[in-house]
């Protein structure tokens, strides 16, 4: 499997499904839509296509979604993850006409584990580690928030232990330096196919431009091959589309984030 289009048609078959949403608490379809609601007070709103909705069915699709979230006090922000392949007309100005914000487009990359094995040598001075301790798995939460400019959010932290608790197949790796953690990332195999999903990878803009990035991926891919996966799919930035493309990864489409806060 080489060609862009067959590795996009594995990821809408293989992924956009109960797969893509591993730690959800719970999901409600309201038509196409799957309405996730994770631990941390947030909704997540995606689906495997919109059934060739028209504009007017899309508004009452967006409507209907808001007023499930809004109904929960405990939600106070909702993503709505569009793809850039999907057919759905009209979708970006409803969205903000009912107060979305779209975030920064990334691109959906998609392909074999073993390009990212290769060629990627840990840097001098730097280990690479799977964390499992609570003490261990806040800091790389917090060092992940500081990487992306973001304020620190023990919400995610809490997440990703309960689901380190659950057993759900999660793997948190880091890379540390100079006597601190200074980047690290989410492996997320996806039961029942052939992909894992690589997530959250961040570095401090310090430590950028070293391998250090690079390290921790393979390091995480190894992990996936031992399990038996083939495949790896990531929703990138611009700082690591440049290096999943160099290890083999194809960019299949574009995905945008739109953000409400309650």
């Amino acid at each position: 499997m080489t060609d862009s289009s067959e590795y996009l048609q594995a990821y809408d078959d293989q992924l956009r499904t109960d797969a893509e949403t591993p730690s959800a608490l719970t999901v409600t379809e309201l038509g196409p839509l799957r309405l996730v609601t994770f631990a941390d007070g947030r909704g997540f709103v995606t689906y495997r296509d919109l059934r060739q909705a028209d504009h007017h069915a899309i508004a009452e699709l967006v409507a209907g979604a808001l007023d499930h979230y809004r109904a929960d006090p405990q939600i106070t922000r909702v993503e709505w993850k569009t793809r850039g392949h999907d057919h759905a007309p009209g979708l970006h100005g409803i969205l903000l006409e009912n107060g979305f914000e779209p975030g920064e487009p990334e691109s959906i990359m998609i392909g074999p584990l073993e390009g990212l094995c290769t060629d990627a040598p840990t840097p001098d001075g730097v280990t690479v580690r799977r964390v499992t301790t609570e003490a261990d798995v806040r800091a790389m939460s917090a060092m992940v928030d500081e990487a992306f400019g973001d304020a620190v959010d023990t919400r995610l932290a809490d997440a990703l232990l309960t689901r380190l608790a659950r057993g759900d197949g999660l793997e948190l790796w880091v890379a540390e330096t100079d006597g601190r953690m200074v980047c690290g990332g989410r492996l997320e195999p996806v039961p029942g196919t052939d992909f894992v999903g690589i997530w959250g990878g961040a570095t401090l803009t310090a430590y950028r431009g070293r391998g250090i990035y690079r390290a921790v991926t393979a390091a995480r891919a190894h992990s996936a091959i031992a399990l038996g996966k083939r495949l790896v799919h990531s929703d990138s930035t611009e700082d690591s589309r440049p290096i999943l493309e160099r290890s083999g990864l194809i960019k299949v489409s574009t995905t945008t984030p739109y953000n409400w806060i309650r």
